[in-house]
């Protein structure tokens, strides 16, 4: 053994002790914090948005003159941009945020933690809940968060926030659950309820972000602080965002199919069976547990409507699912919907008549996609007269759907029954400044 060698083994031994102990304080200093954060980061995004504001100049006309031939309006435009988070619910692409943040939009872009970024599209959106489902398009499956409850959550209980606070992409704040049950009032029509209270660190961009239990859970969705105080935080907790789901991805509010099927929660278990509808027509029952669809396992009841997003009508089902502890398999064949007409269905229930856009208006103004569906004209003492509604105002959303198509506005309406209340959702382009609107509309017997 030549003396180098020696130098070598011995430098070696004195070291290893050193490097044991450096492994062992490392782990030491592994928090659970740090386990969540490390275990949750890849499935949180960063969310920017950009949009065109138009200003008019005092006394100019709008855009909407030109439809009754009026002269082209003196205009100036500006882009606006703002940031805020989500979270992938489904490694399919589909990721939760706050509806403010993806309000207005024109442009969703959303930067993973690998700095990877991607376009995203609004599936659908719930102002009076704040909250909004992306679809984002990428190669490989995304790494999803795992849905927690918050029905049991302990006030006192540690929770973790990631998020993309003032533009700061994937930072991490921790504190603890201060309250649960809160109400937070913005105005008379604005009121958001049973929000989860936090003191970890929540700051314009976490919104949209998740709020996570040291189990990595996710137990709600960061939506607001209070400006006036410092360490108040708020969320929606995660249960909420499992009753909505099934309305935010139902496929028979997007596409021309029935299926007349309502699965819920983290067993994917049938909630409710429409009379008359192709789920009833195979024998499906409230209560059945859904297992599989056409073979493939399903994890729970969001899994099955992104899979559900796939078909297309006429296509049959295959689902067994699971019933007083038996297996059950059943078929079922999605029923193609006749195209109605959007603008026939709104001035028979509201007395409102829709239209869209004008392809060389479009063009000339460059208007985003999400506004397209114009008020022609409004019936007098009908429900949308007397709600505000006015002509030359956009409509965005109907029952919390985005509605860019008279085919969807239809679609939205179809199963309407006299006296039910269709939230509505618009913009008016008339105000200086222009603004957003949310009304209920009864629909006439």
């Amino acid at each position: 053994m030549n003396a180098a060698f020696r130098a070598l083994l011995a430098a070696a031994l004195l070291a290893a002790p050193a490097l044991a102990q450096d492994a062992t304080d490392l782990q030491r200093r592994r928090s659970p914090v740090v386990e969540v954060f490390q275990q949750c980061r890849d499935a949180v995004v960063n969310i920017s948005t950009a949009r065109v504001v138009r200003v008019r100049s005092l006394g100019a006309r709008d855009i909407f003159d030109d439809i009754f031939d009026f002269r082209r309006p003196a205009t100036t435009q500006r882009r606006v941009t703002s940031v805020g988070s989500g979270v992938v619910i489904h490694r399919d692409g589909y990721v939760v945020t706050n509806a403010h943040v993806v309000a207005q939009t024109s442009d969703i872009v959303v930067t993973f933690a690998n700095g990877a970024a991607a376009a995203a599209q609004v599936v659908a959106a719930d102002p009076a809940h704040d909250l909004a489902v992306l679809r984002v398009q990428t190669r490989e499956p995304l790494s999803a968060i795992t849905l927690g409850q918050s029905d049991d959550i302990m006030v006192g209980e540690t929770v973790v926030a990631i998020g993309n606070p003032l533009g700061l992409g994937h930072s991490v704040t921790t504190g603890i659950v201060s309250a649960v049950g809160r109400e937070l009032r913005y105005s008379d029509s604005l009121v958001y309820s049973d929000l989860i209270q936090t003191d970890a660190a929540i700051n314009p961009g976490n919104s949209g972000g998740p709020l996570l239990n040291v189990l990595g859970q996710m137990i709600g969705i960061t939506t607001a602080i209070r400006g006036d105080a410092q360490n108040v935080g708020f969320a929606i907790p995660v249960d909420k965002l499992w009753e909505l789901l099934p309305n935010l991805l139902d496929i028979e509010k997007r596409q021309r199919v029935r299926l007349g099927l309502r699965v819920v929660g983290k067993e994917a278990r049938v909630e409710t069976v429409r009379a008359g509808s192709p789920a009833a027509a195979a024998g499906l029952r409230p209560g059945d547990r859904l297992l599989r669809l056409e073979g493939g396992p399903l994890a729970n009841a969001i899994d099955f409507y992104v899979k559900l997003a796939e078909r297309r009508p006429g296509q049959k089902l295959k689902l067994s699912v699971e019933r007083g502890g038996k297996p059950v398999d059943a078929e079922v064949t999605l029923q193609e919907v006749p195209i109605p007409d959007g603008s026939a269905l709104a001035a028979r229930l509201f007395g409102i008549r829709l239209a869209e856009f004008p392809a060389d208006l479009r063009r000339r103004y460059e208007l985003p996609d999400y506004i397209n569906i114009v008020v022609d004209s409004v019936q007098p003492n009908s429900p949308a007269d007397r709600a505000g509604i006015r002509e030359g105002d956009v409509i965005l959303r109907l029952n919390r759907i985005a509605v860019t198509t008279l085919e969807e506005v239809g679609l939205s309406l179809e199963g309407v029954q006299p006296a039910e209340d269709v939230l509505v959702d618009g913009l008016r382009w008339r105000a200086d400044p222009a603004f957003v609107w949310s009304v209920p509309l009864r629909a006439r017997r």
